[in-house]
């Protein structure tokens, strides 16, 4: 979709685009009978996304300005203001082709660093940028792009209601949210590889099945909000930020935009292609598209940008695509799964061992459906997302340790798969030994998640995710890989005191709250027990409607009423306060109106509360 300027599908113009669609499959179709592409030549590609943040670490908003000042054609825009993409040129497989792509990337990364720091910004590599707060996922935070705002706007039309964010790890978020921004959280480092046509299906089903075991080693997003959940976290968000199926009362089999797969490829790969238009709703259109058959008749090979627009809505992990160059067109595997980070080191060493990988397959897996159930494949996939490295994953027919699985087979496998390449000895021996040393020592994943526990100890959360931050920008900086990051028990630097930011930077989001009919004498006995002094009530719908304080449970009898409501006594007149606001003005206006507590309200609901314990130093 990003190759091609489109709008929103209108029912004036949808048989048209659907014409065009059609004809591309057909032309696709012939393109493969008639052995149409370029054939005996292994190339890479890839695709890095970045963050942009403030000299604090949080989110800034520079993306345009930055790329404007960057002024080049590797660079372009991302769904999110704090975002950026580079695509990367492709290269052979084979030489040092690694160490190429690992010095263009890094002379890229420079000439954005340098542009980002003309507007006080700096970049960091990140899966889920710790920083990002639930203010940063405003739709004023979306890229000002039309195809964007489209793109939104018809997501959300198609869901009908509020998308749901619901993931469970050792922490839980559950979340509404009411645009599609929830995406741009995450960032990739998404590898391309061109496939013969004749082995397409056979190569597409072996990206599939070892899928799993690549994600397992390579994970790097704990964090999202502030919360420990997956080990590579981005792969529950974006299938729920982009999901516009809607709840029924009736079962349902239906295939998220967002998805693994159903079972193994048969027959042609058109045939993902023809089961993406079949499933999903056709979304966007190009402003302009060419007759793809006339155009092979004319002996000219066609762009098929029907297909692929079509296909740039539809998420596949591996996803299939089509790409022509100088009068020629050949078939690649996208792998979209990975993710951006913790250092250039780690992304090459990553890319490396996937490249590896798919040119070292064994013969006997041509047919893997033979050996492996799809179920287990995909499986191991979701396993993988969820607990990285210490997964047990299912391996043509025995369960084995992700660790063991990487070790003992696959890296053989990579190691073959680049020399049959003729890649040179030295990139091959770099990369593929940092795969290994994570396998015994830490992995993004594993890293982030002690430092950020360690944090806790010292800091508030707000400050504890921009020291984890800071600390992983100082590793990139010095091109570390995430193996010889060293564990992280002390903040980096001292912190400002709790004056100089905001109130969402400050305030409490784990909040005991209680309803308006609950009794009074349970609530004050585990106010309590909890040493919980101000507790807001709220209706069925999160509204504020009121608050307990400690004072109310000094006045308050049991003795004399124990059927007291909380309705019944609870403070109506609440004074209140916004997130950004700055926190010596709610202090001021508690030693003012002489109140313990402002309950913090967004959006017409609860989401916070600061109180003069958060910022007493200040205060006394």
């Amino acid at each position: 979709m990003g190759d091609f300027k489109v709008k929103k599908i209108e029912d004036a113009n949808r048989a048209q685009f659907i014409s065009y669609l059609l004809k591309d499959i057909d032309a696709l179709e012939l393109m493969i009978e008639n052995r149409l592409f370029e054939k005996g030549i292994t190339r890479m590609g890839a695709e890095q996304e970045f963050c942009l943040v403030k000299p604090d670490f949080s989110p800034a908003t520079t993306a345009l300005e930055v790329l404007k000042e960057i002024n080049d054609p590797h660079f372009t825009t991302e769904l999110a203001r704090y975002n950026l993409e580079i695509n990367l040129d492709p290269l052979e497989v084979t030489g040092d082709c690694f160490t190429q792509c690992h010095q263009q990337l890094s002379a890229l990364l420079e000439k954005a660093r340098a542009a980002a720091s003309r507007y006080d910004s700096q970049i960091v590599l990140a899966g889920i940028l710790p920083t990002i707060r639930k203010q940063e996922l405003d739709l004023k935070y979306l890229t000002p792009i039309d195809r964007y705002y489209q793109l939104n706007e018809i997501m959300c039309n198609l869901r009908g209601t509020d998308f749901n964010l619901h993931l469970r790890g050792v922490d839980e978020l559950s979340v509404l949210h009411d645009s599609i921004l929830f995406e741009a959280c995450n960032t990739s480092f998404q590898m391309h590889l061109q496939v013969d046509p004749d082995d397409m299906v056979a190569s597409y089903n072996w990206a599939q099945a070892i899928a799993g075991p690549v994600l397992s080693i390579c994970a790097n997003s704990p964090m999202l909000l502030g919360r420990e959940l997956w080990s590579e976290t981005r792969i529950a968000l974006f299938q729920q930020s982009v999901d516009t199926r809607q709840a029924s009362y009736l079962l349902s089999d239906q295939e998220g935009r967002v998805a693994f797969g159903t079972e193994w490829l048969r027959d042609s790969i058109v045939n993902i292609f023809k089961d993406d238009i079949a499933r999903h709703r056709i979304l966007l259109m190009g402003e302009a598209h060419d007759d793809a058959l006339q155009d092979l008749a004319d002996g000219k090979i066609p762009t098929l940008r029907a297909m692929r627009v079509h296909n740039g809505t539809v998420y596949r992990w591996n996803r299939p695509c089509y790409g022509t160059d100088k009068d020629k067109a050949h078939l690649r595997i996208e792998n979209r799964y990975l993710p951006a980070g913790p250092s250039i080191e780690d992304e090459i060493a990553n890319f490396a061992f996937w490249i590896g990988l798919m040119l070292g397959r064994p013969e006997k897996y041509d047919r893997i459906e033979d050996h492996m159930d799809f179920l287990e494949a995909k499986e191991n996939f979701y396993k993988a997302a969820r607990s990285g490295k210490e997964s047990q994953l299912q391996w043509m027919g025995q369960s084995i340790s992700t660790t063991d699985l990487v070790r003992k087979e696959l890296l053989p496998l990579a190691y073959a798969g680049l020399r049959k390449a003729k890649v040179n000895e030295k990139d091959i021996s770099h990369y593929l030994q940092i795969i290994e040393l994570r396998t015994t020592r830490n992995t993004g994943a594993s890293w982030t998640v002690k430092a950020y526990r360690n944090l806790k100890k010292k800091l508030k959360k707000d400050d504890a995710l921009k020291a984890l931050t800071e600390v992983m920008h100082g590793h990139q900086q010095n091109q570390k890989p995430v193996h010889e990051w060293e564990e992280l028990k002390v903040p980096p630097a001292k912190y400002p005191d709790h004056f100089n930011k905001k109130v969402h930077e400050v305030m409490s989001t784990h909040i005991f709250t209680v309803h308006p009919n609950d009794l009074a004498d349970l609530v004050f006995h585990i106010m309590k027990w909890k040493n919980i002094h101000h507790v807001p009530v709220t209706d069925s719908e999160k509204r504020l409607v009121g608050i307990l304080t400690h004072k109310n449970a000094v006045d308050f009898d049991s003795q004399k009423d124990g059927l007291t409501e909380v309705k019944d006594i609870m403070i109506r007149e609440v004074i209140t306060t916004h997130p950004d606001l700055m926190v010596e003005e709610a202090a001021e206006i508690m030693l003012n109106k002489k109140i313990g507590c402002l309950p913090v309200i967004g959006h017409g609901q609860l989401v916070g509360i600061i109180t003069r314990n958060d910022i007493v130093t200040r205060l006394q």
